[in-house]
């Protein structure tokens, strides 16, 4: 039995702790909604907030002209609502996503799922084809729940089973769907932490471009998991000026994507990024930083627009000229991120298998993060193959293989190739 694309929810809903972030309503730019679901998750439905631009996706699945995300419609702030240097931000909190509140949990009975994959490594071999079935296709509170029934009804504990029946690659796919969103990023930025050295793609994939909620979760559980405070374990690994621009990021302090982008405050944080590069001799990083760690997607766009416009170049190009090393790439990271996040999302899954040989751990992290938010995977994909003139499915075949490309596979909803 397959559980890849359920559909909505049962009848019954999803069982969650109440969360202290209530829903949000407001209007485009929508916010970034890492892993939720249409009519999953705890804000508006997708074509309310969601993830990409206003309309609908700009890859359409067949055909078509690919439209870049545009900041349009924006009017003035509510009455008594600013932000910036006009006032106080908005008070409304992002509320976490989809699988970032611990005790989430789907209200349905998964004890079919846990059986089945009791019997896949029960005795002597294992079936690998029914751990990708089952598991490639659940959404976050799916595979909260289906571990819960392994554990009532086999006593047994399912990342354990799984880490003892696979290996390589593939069992490293599987602990990542197991671990479900939360788990599994305080699992990555632990891991790219630890030891000599700092694995600075996974630190950027977890942290950069997160809504308030998901950080704020992701704090929590970190300490909770490994006794430290993810601050602590930041600062003690990052150069100074890098350090601090984490943060500002890990404060979360971000505004949220209901928060209105006002011109005259678009044009002031243009000025002042300006004045801190290139008006000036030297460079003043921590105002830049502060800037774009600070601001929403919507109003990077707007900044970014508006900064070529003041300065004869991209936003992007005087970052490339201003800065270097790993705080380079984060500010790139966001900003990408901000103007085009489906195709920022195809372009880190191209980096992880450009080249010679390829990165598979970040191809899986990738992969998996995607993957739990079915719009975000549908976008992406549309993205990849409007920017690299291939289906992503295809691109993932030429670089994986076995159990291992069969789940990367399941996880973007594309069977394998017959007879593989």
């Amino acid at each position: 039995m397959s559980y890849y694309n359920q559909g909505p929810p049962p009848p019954g809903g999803y069982q969650q702790n109440h969360s202290p972030y209530p829903p949000q309503q407001g209007h485009y730019p929508p916010p970034q909604q890492p892993y939720g679901q249409p009519g999953y998750n705890q804000g508006p439905p997708m074509g309310q907030q969601g993830y990409g631009p206003p309309g609908g996706s700009p890859y359409p699945p067949q055909g078509g002209q690919y439209q870049p995300p545009q900041n349009q419609g924006y009017g003035a702030p509510p009455p008594g609502q600013y932000y910036g240097g006009y006032g106080a931000p908005p008070s409304a909190p992002d509320p976490p996503s989809l699988g970032y509140v611990p005790g989430q949990h789907a209200n349905m009975d998964m004890g079919h799922a846990a059986d089945e994959l009791r019997r896949a490594m029960k005795g002597f071999g294992t079936d690998e084809k029914t751990l990708v079935q089952v598991l490639g296709g659940m959404d976050a509170l799916q595979v909260a729940s289906v571990k819960i029934a392994f554990q009532q009804r086999h006593h047994r504990d399912l990342m354990k089973d799984v880490h003892g029946e696979t290996s390589g690659h593939f069992r490293e796919g599987l602990e990542a769907i197991i671990r479900g969103p939360l788990d599994q990023d305080c699992h990555a930025l632990h891991e790219s932490i630890k030891g000599l050295g700092t694995k600075e793609s996974a630190m950027n994939d977890v942290l950069l471009s997160r809504k308030n909620g998901d950080l704020e979760a992701i704090k929590q559980h970190y300490h909770h998991k490994y006794h430290r405070s993810l601050e602590s374990d930041v600062q003690g690994d990052l150069s100074m000026k890098t350090e601090r621009l984490f943060n500002l990021v890990i404060s979360a302090h971000r505004n949220p994507e209901s928060t209105p982008v006002i011109p005259q405050q678009t044009q002031a944080d243009v000025e002042e990024i300006y004045r801190a590069t290139e008006g000036r001799t030297g460079t003043d990083q921590m105002t830049v930083c502060s800037i774009i760690a600070q601001r929403s997607d919507g109003q990077l766009r707007a900044i970014s627009q508006a900064y070529r416009q003041r300065s004869g170049r991209s936003l992007e190009a005087c970052i490339k000229s201003e800065f270097s090393g790993h705080m380079e790439d984060a500010l790139l990271f966001m900003i990408r991120h901000a103007e085009d996040p489906a195709k920022h999302d195809a372009d880190l899954l191209e980096n992880a298998m450009a080249g010679l040989g390829t990165n598979d751990s970040a191809l899986v992290r990738r992969i998996v993060m995607i993957h739990w938010d079915k719009q975000r995977l549908h976008q992406c994909k549309a993205a990849y193959k409007h920017f690299y003139k291939r289906d992503l499915a295809d691109r993932i075949r030429g670089e994986t293989s076995g159990d291992y490309e069969k789940l990367m596979l399941a996880c973007i909803g594309a069977p394998p190739l017959m007879g593989r």
